[in-house]
């Protein structure tokens, strides 16, 4: 699952129309890849400028900033239109894409030109791809990897005074966390802290109400305590799992880093605001998606040796799991030039060219790409980034997906930030919020 909402900061370029590539021929087709308007985007209009060159076709891009992404492509979709030819949409739009018919199901094709779905990352092919999910069945190609971890301020945990006062209170290294537990140590030991004359904060988390970003956020910590979206042995059978115990405990956590530990003001924060704390030195921990890492990065206040990375880390029986995010491309049913995106699709498939997507700074989800010995070491986020997609959820792709994730934000911003109720009123009221969608949608 990637943002609904990205504020205007990360989302530079808020629309961009490229027309680019000089080679031409009788059969050459204009194309128009739909995106969001951020980083990503801009690396894969110069990556594409290859298959330009290559195939005669004239390539032309719309990118939507993400506080309009979802309900521009989402309208577009649903009502046949034919601007896009290849959509980058978010994993949780495929159920409903595909039960739609608004995608193009992509296994013959695949076939036909030997694109394996096993030659990629397999959580993004289960979260990307398919539908139904862990059936093989496909509607995309893994396009973008992304998966929420955590930046944290390598300068400041390696300093001597503090890794000596820090380890006097919890008989511990000042070190990247294993656990949730030691996260929020970790967090409270910087809350309020005075570093080189200012005051900084704990950790900058997702607290955002409008679209997604405290589900985005909470999850981490359920996941990581154990939540389950449902009875593994009977789909859609809610309650015990939502609910859990140790679901309840996983949102009491999530509560706990937000009351002890966020800056002030931190209570509608989704990646932009938690980029801005960050940058601006004001928190010792960020929890973001992977894409902002190659920012962080470049950046002249806290990149390079001044910050690290590391995934989200276990819950108190050592399960661990991160929220996924990321999104794979597809060709869109209702193009009048199917057999070309679909060449662009083939092109882009390509080991040599993910290689040069992942140089440019985008996330190849490529096996290829990733699995290289080189690949490790050639960002200091890369081994981080691996190791997150390793244990990655997400969640509901559900053609209801929009009402589910609508619940979850009502549900867990009110116990979260505004401090209504209890966590275990929280998630019981989420089984009956769900389980009434899917009664709706005429799953029982």
């Amino acid at each position: 699952m990637k943002s609904l909402l990205l504020s205007s900061a990360l989302a530079a370029g808020m629309y961009i129309a490229v027309a680019a590539g000089t080679a031409s021929h009788a059969q050459a087709a204009d194309l128009t890849l739909c995106w969001a308007a951020w980083d990503p985007a801009n690396a894969l209009v110069e990556l594409s400028k290859d298959f330009e060159a290559k195939s005669g076709n004239k390539m032309h891009y719309e990118f939507v900033p993400w506080p309009n992404f979802a309900d521009r492509m989402l309208n577009e979709l649903n009502s046949g239109g034919k601007l896009c030819d290849l959509l980058i949409g978010d994993s949780q739009w495929i159920g409903g894409a595909a039960e739609n018919k608004q995608y193009v199901k992509l296994n013959d094709f695949f076939d036909k030109e030997g694109i394996k779905m096993d030659d990629f990352i397999p959580a993004t092919v289960v979260g990307y791809a398919e539908w139904p999910k862990n059936s093989p069945n496909y509607w995309a190609m893994p396009a973008f990897g992304d998966v929420v971890g955590w930046t944290y301020r390598k300068d400041w945990f390696s300093r001597p005074e503090l890794q000596a006062e820090f380890k006097k209170k919890y008989s511990r290294d000042l070190a990247v966390p294993k656990s949730w537990d030691e996260l929020i140590d970790i967090a409270r030991f910087f809350q309020g802290r005075e570093i080189d004359g200012k005051k900084v904060y704990g950790a900058a988390i997702y607290t955002e109400r409008g679209s997604e970003g405290v589900t985005m956020g909470a999850m981490n910590a359920l996941y990581s305590y154990g939540f389950e979206y449902q009875n593994p042995k009977k789909p859609y059978e809610l309650d015990g799992f939502v609910n859990s115990p140790d679901a309840v405990a996983g949102l009491e956590e999530y509560k706990k880093l937000y009351d002890c530990c966020t800056p002030p003001g931190h209570s509608d924060a989704y990646m932009t605001q938690d980029v801005d704390a960050y940058k601006s030195g004001q928190v010792a921990l960020q929890m973001n998606f992977t894409f902002t890492w190659p920012g962080i990065n470049a950046d002249a206040n806290v990149g390079g040796d001044k910050s690290g990375y590391f995934p989200n880390p276990a819950g108190p029986k050592g399960v661990q799991f991160a929220q996924l995010g990321g999104q794979g491309i597809s060709v869109v049913a209702a193009s009048d030039k199917q057999q070309e995106a679909l060449d662009y699709i083939k092109w882009f498939s390509q080991p040599e060219i993910q290689q040069k997507w992942w140089k440019l700074g985008g996330y190849s989800a490529l096996r290829a790409v990733v699995e290289d010995p080189s690949f490790a070491s050639s960002q200091p986020y890369a081994k981080p980034f691996l190791d997150s997609m390793a244990i990655v959820k997400d969640f509901w792709a559900e053609p209801a997906y929009a009402s589910l994730l609508q619940a979850s934000q009502k549900r867990f911003h009110d116990y979260v930030v505004a401090n209504q109720g209890s966590a275990k009123n929280a998630l019981d009221g989420l089984v009956k919020d769900w389980q009434g969608v899917f009664e709706d949608d005429g799953k029982y």
